[in-house]
């Protein structure tokens, strides 16, 4: 009767080292999980982090490198309210806008044009829609430059197919005009973001079940119904999300600007973004620059929200 007690009474302490050797086997996960994380960290405060404390710092400081190499005096949310009265500013929110409504709207129109072209699953279809994601591959200062070149009025390739189906076009310059100067970027953003949509849009046709628009013809419903009636709104959550992750790159353009008209003529083409490139690198005004930066950080960060806020509604 002894030799159980004593068994039962020497079980505890195995179980406790067992306890014990999970723990610091635990332990020593989490010293490698810490150890394998550092070196990650410490990139990302001195390249983020970091970067992002000493702008926004700089955004409440009057700092002009023109006269000082060193961050001037705090001047509190000065920055901030010059933003609200800036011509300049106010002009490229504008231009922001239009830039945005242009190439937004055109771009869903193509891509959805594309999309209902190639829906049938036919070998040439297959084959083009393998092609499409090459516009949107192409570097947006290659695309610049591209479209710079064709839109020469000497020698460009666009510019010269424009001014043979349209006479009075013949030798128009194309990036010396302000509306056309803009058309002109958003044409270049269109060429390379509709086929990335035409992609989406055609997973989407594909997931229409083919009964749904088989009925409506037998009730007597005509191509142009079926597209508004069933169609389009069957493809209203993928519409919605393009358009808003549209709307956030069309608030970052930078490249092509600067590329292909350099924000002019005038200041028609100065985006959001341009302009506060403008702003630290040719006025040398980094505390305004910095304070211009963070309204765009509120501005980008709301729409990730609205973006996230539908994905979110859509799963």
């Amino acid at each position: 009767m002894e030799l159980p007690q004593t068994a039962a009474k020497s079980a505890p302490p195995a179980l406790t080292s067992r306890a014990g050797s999970r723990k610091t086997g635990q332990l020593r996960n989490g010293g490698l999980r810490w150890a394998l994380l550092g070196p990650a960290l410490v990139v990302i405060l001195v390249t983020v982090v970091y970067p992002l404390a000493s702008s926004l710092i700089t955004s409440f400081r009057d700092w002009r490198l023109i006269y000082s190499p060193t961050p001037g005096a705090f001047v509190g949310a000065a920055n901030y309210a010059r933003a609200l009265t800036d011509a300049g500013f106010l002009n490229s929110l504008r231009v922001s806008g239009e830039y945005m409504l242009m190439s937004v709207s055109l771009t869903l129109l193509f891509g959805l044009g594309i999309a209902l072209i190639l829906s049938k699953p036919t070998p040439l279809n297959i084959f083009t829609r393998a092609l499409l994601i090459f516009p949107f591959a192409v570097a947006p200062v290659l695309k610049g430059y591209s479209w710079r070149f064709m839109l020469n009025p000497d020698y460009g390739v666009y510019a010269k197919m424009i001014g043979t189906v349209i006479p009075p076009l013949k030798g128009y310059i194309w990036l010396g005009h302000e509306f056309s100067a803009l058309l002109s970027i958003v044409m270049s953003e269109v060429w390379g973001w509709a086929p990335l949509f035409a992609l989406m849009f055609i997973g989407a046709l594909g997931s229409i079940p083919s009964e749904t628009t088989e009925a409506a013809k037998v009730d007597g419903a005509t191509s142009t119904q079926i597209f508004f009636r069933i169609t389009l709104p069957l493809l209203a959550p993928v519409i919605y999300i393009v358009a808003l992750l549209k709307i956030i790159s069309a608030f970052k353009m930078f490249d092509q600007v600067a590329i292909m008209t350099g924000g002019g003529p005038g200041d028609s083409t100065q985006t959001l973004y341009f302009y506060v490139y403008q702003v630290a690198f040719r006025n040398l005004d980094m505390g305004y620059a910095s304070a211009v930066s963070y309204i765009l950080v509120a501005i980008m960060g709301l729409l990730a929200f609205l973006y996230v806020r539908v994905l979110l509604r859509d799963h």
